[in-house]
């Protein structure tokens, strides 16, 4: 399915493996190439039972992602990587400071 998503087969394999994760591009890129919305990637396939408020906001802003034009998807995708990229930044220089101690 990698090659169908333009993804790296090294990149797939070290999310497939859950050594890293997937950036929100990559995510729509595997949405896309399977045929569905970025909601329905992470539906469960089981009746949610009990979903608790920050599930469902959630959800339902992932379902309102689609709406968006692509080019409003990618600004938001790049703004979200950014994010992801400085909180793994921040994470590894706390464990790199904690090491020095």
């Amino acid at each position: 399915m990698f090659w169908q998503a333009s993804i790296d087969k090294a990149q797939f394999s070290t999310i497939e493996n859950n050594k890293t994760d997937p950036s929100f591009s990559t995510i729509e890129k595997i949405a896309k190439a399977m045929g569905c919305s970025i909601a329905e990637l992470f539906a469960s396939a089981e009746e949610i039972k009990e979903i608790h408020s920050n599930d469902k906001s959630l959800m339902e802003k992932l379902t309102l992602i689609e709406t968006l034009t692509d080019e409003e998807k990618q600004i938001l995708f790049n703004i979200l990587d950014a994010f992801v990229s400085k909180k793994k930044y921040k994470d590894t220089l706390s464990g790199l400071l904690i090491d020095v101690k």
